[in-house]
């Protein structure tokens, strides 16, 4: 297992399947949202389990007690979107059915370019001092980093608040927009051209 050394009591490790339920629960949910808390989590995990960890890459900033501060999930370029791959799987296991097109996927398919690029999704605990801070953003982005640059691709990061964009910015992320997708909800994408390695 690969461990990254990050700020006193603080690490970054590549997430597992254990470690699915509790990056879920940094997802917060909006209460004004129009979809159900607990199946909006349902959904996550099941993407999180047959999508992210078997096709990308899930990496987690944790305290020595265990306690997760941030996840970072990357999703590759050319994946199909989840939604459609998992249509009947989701079926199966939520109460309702998810609406045919989601909001969220399609305004993000139409914000992000059409060149392939890794996308990467960042969320951190409620208080997130700790969590957000400059050197914990970025020991926790650099695997990820280090994939799209080797592979010479784009990336894309989405943060659900704007000051998540701050440290961003010095990992090379620029242009940041919002993109809503309900009242008074959205998410802020910025995106990062690939930074060529020198050869050794």
């Amino acid at each position: 297992m690969t461990i990254l050394q990050m700020p006193p009591r603080t690490a970054v490790r590549r997430a597992g399947l254990v470690d699915v339920p509790a990056v879920v629960r940094l997802f917060a949910v909006p209460e004004h949202a129009p979809v159900d808390r607990d199946q909006a989590q349902r959904a996550m995990r099941l993407m999180l389990a047959h999508y992210a960890l078997e096709e990308g890459q899930v990496w987690v900033a944790e305290r020595a007690d265990g306690t997760l501060l941030a996840a970072a999930v990357w999703l590759p370029p050319g994946t199909e979107s989840p939604h459609t791959r998992f249509s009947g799987l989701l079926a199966r296991e939520l109460t309702a059915p998810l609406p045919q097109e989601p909001a969220l996927p399609t305004l993000l398919k139409r914000a992000k370019p059409d060149a392939p690029h890794w996308t990467v999704v960042t969320v951190c605990t409620p208080d997130d001092s700790e969590a957000w801070d400059r050197r914990v953003v970025s020991d926790l982005l650099s695997p990820g980093l280090h994939t799209v640059d080797e592979e010479a691709v784009d990336a894309v990061a989405v943060t659900l608040s704007p000051r998540h964009m701050d440290p961003l910015r010095p990992l090379g992320f620029r242009a940041p927009h919002a993109v809503p997708f309900a009242e008074g909800a959205g998410v802020w994408l910025a995106t990062r051209r690939p930074i060529p390695r020198l050869a050794a």
